[in-house]
């Protein structure tokens, strides 16, 4: 072999080597590892995937829905709330919350609460898409009245633009009000 094999066997490894570094940069390759993080953090809190919604409402303590429709959208119902309402498309929906990430050992940087704010988060329910993730808006299909409270486990996809960008899973426990007026 001839100085200009070598080079071009050179070459080729660098070029392989990049491709494989830039692999795991990829959008597919940050999903798998969401999709990892997610199930550790299920296997570490020992989660019970179910299916469907407890027919008599009763909720066991791990028990959490997989959200039909929602890739990873995993939702649990703490608190059921008054049942004199129904939330409907458009009302105003007042939140209190505590964002958490899922990694063995919490990010303090990427936990955020609201429980202490004078002024809760509020959005129009299925109508503000920009102020709360998707993953808000399902929940709270789910909570349906005020005073519910919930657990949820949010992958990227339904969460807000940042973390979909990001592809950046989050724990929330959330409680609503529906004021009316």
């Amino acid at each position: 072999m001839n100085s200009r094999h070598y080079t071009i066997i050179i070459g080729m490894i660098m070029l392989l080597a990049a491709m494989t570094s830039c692999n795991q940069n990829s959008y597919s390759a940050k999903r798998a590892a969401e999709d990892k993080l997610i199930e550790d953090f299920m296997q570490r809190q020992n989660i019970r995937v179910i299916y469907e919604e407890p027919e008599d409402g009763s909720w066991g303590e791990k028990d959490y829905l997989k959200v039909p429709g929602y890739d990873d959208l995993y939702f649990h119902l703490v608190r059921t709330g008054d049942d004199s309402y129904t939330v409907k498309q458009g009302d105003k929906i007042l939140v209190r919350y505590t964002r958490y990430t899922l990694d063995a050992i919490a990010d303090t940087a990427s936990y955020m609460t609201t429980a202490e704010q004078a002024y809760p988060t509020q959005f129009a329910y299925l109508t503000d898409y920009t102020t709360a993730p998707v993953g808000w808006h399902v929940a709270v299909a789910y909570m349906k009245h005020s005073g519910a409270a919930c657990k949820i486990i949010c992958p990227s996809k339904q969460g807000l633009d940042a973390e979909k960008s990001s592809v950046t899973p989050y724990g929330y426990d959330m409680q609503i009000q529906i004021p009316r007026y």
